[in-house]
């Protein structure tokens, strides 16, 4: 799989590195361990098709990335920098 950085233009696969689904997540406001952080922690969906993700160019240029891309057929639909801009 390749992604086509938007500062570096395309790359390999190996020069990126997988950070987590670009949807937002609601941090627990409480500290005391419960079921809230249980769930924050560990019951993540993984659904198999597209989705949106965030990805850091960490052998490049250290660009943030949210990646659009399907997780079964690894087809890449887009991929943008995190604070703006699509390539």
């Amino acid at each position: 799989m390749r992604f086509k950085c938007p500062l570096c233009g395309e790359r390999e696969l190996r020069e990126f590195t997988y950070k987590e689904n670009a949807l937002a997540l609601d941090r627990p406001a409480t500290t005391d361990w419960g079921d809230d952080w249980h769930a924050y922690i560990h019951l993540r969906e993984n659904p198999a098709g597209r989705s949106r993700e965030l990805w850091q160019h960490s052998a490049g240029c250290a660009a943030w990335l949210i990646v659009e891309r399907d997780t079964q057929s690894h087809e890449v639909y887009s991929v943008a920098l995190a604070q703006g801009g699509e390539s």
